[in-house]
């Protein structure tokens, strides 16, 4: 049995600094728990915005899956739009937080822009509902003995579920928030399908794991999608310099790709949920996330 990653102030994931540092200046302006976890909203990140965006289902098709992989059923969330064959498919990565509703929210938000958007629960073998789960010690865990090759094997899967539904993968994209974004990174270097991408503010750098064997820099010459890499300039947790970084060495390796820091953005900054969220980085970003998709023909 694989031992579980030690998890302690110098050990941090970014994405979980960055969340952590980024409170609100009271809760004024928030939802009671019992309120954000009717709402379907997970509480680790924090307390949750009352003004979260909402997206109605109008139009679309939408609801829970179940996709097949090897060792059983991956639960899941889709959206798309009604009457439309052969739409273009776009998975969405979520955070460590589990499949809540911020994230069915940008599935159907990617839906009304045409596409057949799914977001697998690829946490679903821990045993618990993450969305349930308010202490990130309790978290993190879980989420980080999730293995990379694992990863990739239930990103193939959702793959293979959205064409046996009629999606059309060959005009496949991804987005991811977060650790999603990561693991955005981790799929482009690996899936010679995916057509392209957008990682919004996903850690370049891993922590020490076992179960990670590459992070996203160390994977910069094998990325075989173009990327458009989201931060946030005041993330404590991804520091400008690694996505410099980042950028300088998928430059080196001939890789397509490109970068917007947004000044004075933190870390979640597209997450109208949290504290973190900053509106006009976020609307920037859904726009930057889809000319990309567009010049790649995912969408349009």
């Amino acid at each position: 049995m694989t031992a579980e990653p030690i998890l302690d102030a110098q050990t941090l994931d970014a994405d979980v600094i960055g969340l952590t540092k980024v409170a609100p200046l009271s809760r004024r302006g928030f939802m009671t728990a019992s309120a954000a976890v009717a709402a379907g909203y997970t509480l680790a990140a924090g307390p949750v915005r009352a003004e979260v965006i909402k997206t109605d289902t109008t139009g679309l098709d939408a609801g829970d899956i179940k996709i097949k992989v090897a060792d059983g059923e991956m639960p899941g969330y889709f959206a798309r739009p009604k009457g439309v064959a052969n739409p273009p498919v776009v998975i969405v990565a979520m955070e460590i937080f589990g499949l809540h509703e911020y994230i069915k929210d940008v599935t159907r938000r990617l839906a009304k822009l045409g596409t057949f958007a799914i977001a697998p629960d690829y946490y679903f073998r821990k045993g618990t509902d993450l969305t349930k789960i308010t202490e990130m010690s309790q978290l993190l865990p879980l989420v980080n003995s999730k293995p990379d090759a694992e990863l990739i094997t239930d990103l193939d899967a959702t793959v293979t579920f959205a064409k046996a539904q009629g999606g059309n993968t060959d005009r496949l994209g991804m987005i991811g928030f977060c650790r999603g974004g990561r693991n955005v990174w981790e799929y482009a270097a690996y899936s010679s399908a995916l057509k392209a991408a957008v990682a919004f503010y996903g850690p370049l750098v891993d922590a020490p794991n076992p179960v990670w064997p590459k992070s996203p820099t160390q994977l910069a010459p094998d990325m075989k999608a173009p990327v458009l890499g989201l931060y946030g300039e005041a993330d404590t947790g991804i520091a400008v310099a690694q996505v410099e970084a980042m950028k300088a060495a998928l430059t080196a390796a001939g890789k397509t790709a490109e970068f917007k820091i947004y000044p004075g953005a933190p870390h979640g900054f597209h997450a109208d949920y949290r504290p973190s969220y900053r509106q006009e980085a976020a609307d920037d970003a859904w726009k930057q996330m889809q000319a990309w998709l567009t010049k790649y023909k995912v969408l349009g």
